[in-house]
């Protein structure tokens, strides 16, 4: 069992991965914006975090970029989940420090491994 942080502005988006995990045995935690996404993440230090990246104030890449680079949250793997699918994007996520970009809306099967091929032990 891991704890997943959700980075989503959206209550549809974050009810759907919180469903998602829980039915494979993970526990949500939630933020609604890329800020508190952050101040969640150096709180509770989930095992990994799931981040959109189109928010309000703080975006996704920003957000990433502090989680990764931060001395007491580097470890945490940050996955992106957007709208956003050009290669552009994807190579600038890959930049902040994401593990790796999905596109939604996610297979729920992709989705899994993911986290299962970041967090292998949980």
């Amino acid at each position: 069992m891991a704890r997943i942080l959700i980075v989503d502005d959206s209550p549809t988006e974050t009810y759907r991965f919180k469903e998602i995990l829980e039915r494979h045995g993970h526990v949500a935690l939630e933020a609604t914006n890329g800020a508190d996404g952050v101040a969640v993440a150096r709180a509770e230090l989930p095992d990994l975090v799931l981040m959109d990246v189109v928010m309000p104030g703080i975006n996704g890449f920003q957000a990433t970029r502090q989680i990764t680079k931060g001395t007491d949250t580097a470890h945490i793997p940050v996955v992106i989940v957007t709208t956003k699918d050009q290669e552009t994007d994807r190579v600038w996520g890959k930049r902040q420090g994401a593990r790796d970009y999905l596109t939604k809306p996610v297979d729920e099967t992709l989705l899994m491994a993911v986290i299962q091929n970041l967090i292998p032990n949980k």
